[in-house]
């Protein structure tokens, strides 16, 4: 996490933002030779009604703490949806931050009773996507859904993942911008600086989408997977936190072709017990 070990995670957002609004997009004529993509760092000073020095101190980090109505007219100017403006005020927000005291990620024991009665695919993730716990149906899904698994390192490096996913390019973008938006100011999180390292060194895709400082969030939602046995899948997705956990659950429209399929998965890895009651005339009238 390069940009946040500088202590300029302000300046390195916007930056990241100015790149990809196009003049176009900013009613600038696109004429000339152009030498950075997006806006240059005048236009936006202009276009928000700030100086240009002012703005080269925001970037180079050498304000910190650009007012309200400052962050609101750079929102405006770099196009921010309502979970990228939020994210802006954060970055400049001046607060003092107590020593985080890390503890393991807990799965309470009434969850793990829950997910025993769940008939659909249902698994508990942490903040950096690691599965702390799944059904047997989560795991017929995709295997990646077992306990110990990462979600997003499966997604970016595991060649039956990235098959799974119907669309891999839209999900890697959503998994990383949300795991950014997760981070927030935690940065010096042990778990979040080994994983982003790892990803970063490992993955081009990852470097990539990395630089854009998306954020967004992952809640509900719905999405296709082709499974290697039953198919193609179309299910929904329900995040519900569970104290410092997320459950995460999967399920088809009742009655569609993905609630058969979906059914058969799950009698494909629970096969009923053959029937070894003998027969016999007594039985006879039970026929």
């Amino acid at each position: 996490m390069k940009d946040e070990e500088s202590g300029n995670r302000l300046g390195s957002y916007l930056r990241a933002r100015r790149e990809l609004v196009s003049p176009a997009q900013a009613g600038i004529p696109s004429g000339g030779n152009r030498r950075v993509p997006g806006l240059r760092r005048e236009e936006v000073a202009l276009l928000a009604g700030i100086s240009p020095d002012y703005y080269l101190r925001l970037e180079r980090g050498r304000d910190k703490n650009p007012s309200p109505q400052v962050l609101e007219s750079l929102a405006r100017v770099l196009r921010l949806d309502d979970i990228e403006r939020t994210y802006l005020l954060g970055l400049a927000a001046t607060r003092l931050r107590a020593p985080r005291r890390m503890r393991p990620e807990h799965v309470p024991a009434r969850v793990h009773e829950l997910l025993a009665h769940l008939q659909i695919p249902a698994f508990v993730e942490g903040r950096a996507f690691d599965v702390l716990a799944s059904n047997p149906m989560a795991v017929a899904l995709s295997p990646r859904l077992r306990p110990g698994q990462n979600r997003l390192r499966s997604l970016l490096l595991d060649p039956e993942e990235q098959a799974f996913q119907q669309d891999w390019t839209r999900a890697t973008v959503d998994f990383v911008a949300a795991l950014r938006t997760t981070i927030g100011d935690d940065t010096d999180n042990p778990r979040f600086v080994e994983l982003v390292g790892e990803l970063a060194l490992s993955s081009q895709r990852f470097r990539t989408l990395w630089a854009r400082h998306d954020v967004r969030s992952l809640d509900g939602g719905t999405t296709t997977v082709h499974h290697p046995v039953v198919g193609e899948l179309r299910l929904h997705r329900d995040k519900l936190p569970v104290e410092d956990v997320i459950l995460v659950v999967y399920y088809p429209d009742k009655n569609s072709d993905s609630d058969e399929k979906l059914r058969l998965l799950a009698a494909l890895s629970h096969p009923e017990p053959a029937d070894t009651t003998p027969d016999g005339p007594a039985d006879a009238h039970h026929a």
